[in-house]
């Protein structure tokens, strides 16, 4: 299985952070790193299921997994949006004295999240595949 990594900088050039996918055969799981590759935090996802109907959260935890420091979330926005409209709404929670590169690198695995698992967190099959190549095409609303 092919695994991706993002490097979060601030300026352009500067890193501050990473974000590593880690291998796991049914739950998302990534490591964020500081900007000297130390591993710091890490994001759990939901089991590979459908998440209809609720929001669906990939929670951040200390490095031994043992407790929540914040969550990513998909947030669930009714029937009518979900099915007829592509707005998505999404919520990242971190403690608020947590280092501002943290939360830059956080937010970076959101973008990630969004375009790795777009079929777990929209329950959405996407049918025109040629004129989706990439996720971010999509209108932000």
């Amino acid at each position: 299985m092919c695994r991706v990594a993002l490097e979060v900088q601030s300026p352009p050039g500067n890193p501050i952070g990473y974000v590593k996918q880690n291998w796991h055969p049914y739950i998302p799981k990534f490591t964020i790193q500081d900007e000297k590759r130390n591993s710091v935090l890490k994001i759990i996802g939901p089991f590979c299921d459908c998440k209809c109907f609720s929001d669906v959260n990939f929670e951040i935890k200390s490095l031994d997994e043992t407790s929540v420091v914040g969550r990513i979330s998909k947030q669930w926005s009714g029937y009518g949006n979900e099915m007829f409209t592509d707005a998505d709404n999404f919520g990242v929670q971190f403690p608020m004295d947590m280092d501002v590169k943290m939360k830059a690198t956080i937010l970076g695995a959101c973008f990630l999240i969004v375009s790795l698992y777009q079929f777990i967190i929209t329950a959405e099959f996407i049918t025109d595949q040629e004129e989706n190549m990439f996720p971010f095409s999509r209108e932000v609303t």
